[in-house]
């Protein structure tokens, strides 16, 4: 085959898997009897929407009581601070003690206090009046109730459903420290890269388009590896939370990138060649191997594009051994079309052996 020279993208490939954006579970903030459950295993809900609802008989009941207990403490207050006005005048003319006086002040002072205590304890039986009826938090779908109607629920301990927020979702994503750095190199933390998200089944071919939003801030010493995430839109929720994806991150793109098959380098010892074909001849060519991207390598040094490279047979071949092309099945004989060339090569074989033999070197090359 012939060497080219085209753009490379640097892509890194991993497992994935899915989690929501954002998960709630959905509990009561007081105590009492569940009267109502407005919703279904697996519903869709929107964020305000109404779930549950909590007995709330006793809940208002209290508001009525502290309303009338507040009313009356106002009142009592009302009097008090008057009677405090008074004494104030009547102590100018010398009718009524400096003792006397203190006491009304401490008095009014005292139901002051109480009144502003009591304007608190109804604000809390108020909210916890408006806490009977339970909405839910997020959007989302809904999981497994938890409790049915009838049933006594503690306040922030029983968990009543979970919310899980599915449009848009997250995939959370490990990568290798040596692509990590890779991803320092070439595109810095903060840069939003796309993710192509592949979910398992049949149809690997299809690809969910997400971006980038997340870089852990340490590598994990255990696995040696960097947590990463991306957010994917998910409108027609085809992932799933906990389903298990493969995940290609596009770095950058190497613009003149020399590559071919990777079954054409040759590694022997701590050297790697390949064998080229010039002039009929095998030419072992020494090459520096890059990265591999799916069956080809890029070649960083050694090779400057449009070379004819032998690609199988290498083990039989040697440096300077004549070579030549051989051509595919069919061509050039009779109602063959008289097809061209192909880039594979068929070695010769040693003096006295005829090409294409099976004995010594004489098996083909490509």
């Amino acid at each position: 085959m012939t060497t080219k020279v085209a753009p490379l993208p640097y892509v890194v490939t991993a497992n994935g898997q899915v989690e929501p954006n954002r998960t709630v579970a959905v509990q009561s903030l007081v105590s009492g009897q569940l009267t109502r459950v407005a919703i279904a295993e697996g519903d869709e809900v929107s964020q305000g929407q109404v779930l549950f609802q909590i007995d709330a008989r006793p809940f208002r009941s209290e508001v009525e009581r502290l309303e009338s207990t507040l009313a009356r403490d106002e009142a009592t207050l009302t009097r008090a601070r008057g009677d405090s006005v008074r004494f104030a005048s009547l102590a100018k003319d010398g009718y009524v003690t400096k003792q006397q006086l203190d006491q009304t002040f401490a008095e009014a002072s005292s139901l002051a206090a109480t009144v502003a205590a009591g304007r608190a304890s109804l604000q809390r039986a108020r909210l916890d009046l408006e806490n009977t009826t339970i909405k839910a938090p997020i959007s989302g779908r809904t999981g497994q109730l938890l409790f049915k109607g009838g049933s006594l629920v503690r306040a922030s301990a029983d968990q009543l459903v979970t919310i899980n927020e599915l449009r848009p979702v997250l995939v959370r994503f490990p990568v290798p420290e040596r692509d990590f750095e890779e991803l320092r190199n070439r595109a810095g933390l903060d840069k939003a890269l796309a993710v192509k998200v592949i979910p398992g089944g049949a149809d690997t071919s299809r690809t969910i388009e997400g971006t980038l939003t997340f870089v852990d801030n340490q590598v994990d010493r255990a696995t040696g590896s960097v947590l990463l995430k991306a957010r994917v839109a998910n409108e027609d929720r085809t992932l799933w939370p906990g389903q298990f994806v493969t995940v290609k991150l596009q770095l950058s793109v190497d613009e003149n990138a020399i590559t071919l098959p990777s079954e054409a380098v040759v590694t022997s010892g701590t050297s790697t060649f390949v064998y080229l074909m010039a002039d009929g001849k095998a030419k072992r060519q020494p090459v520096k191997v890059g990265r591999a991207a799916g069956t080809l390598v890029k070649i960083d040094s050694g090779l400057v594009g449009g070379e004819q490279v032998i690609t199988e047979g290498q083990a039989r071949l040697r440096d300077g051994a004549p070579v030549q092309l051989r051509k595919p099945a069919g061509a050039g004989g009779p109602g063959g079309g008289g097809g061209g060339r192909n880039t594979s090569a068929a070695g010769q074989a040693p003096a006295g052996q005829p090409a294409g033999g099976t004995g010594g070197q004489g098996g083909p090359a490509r």
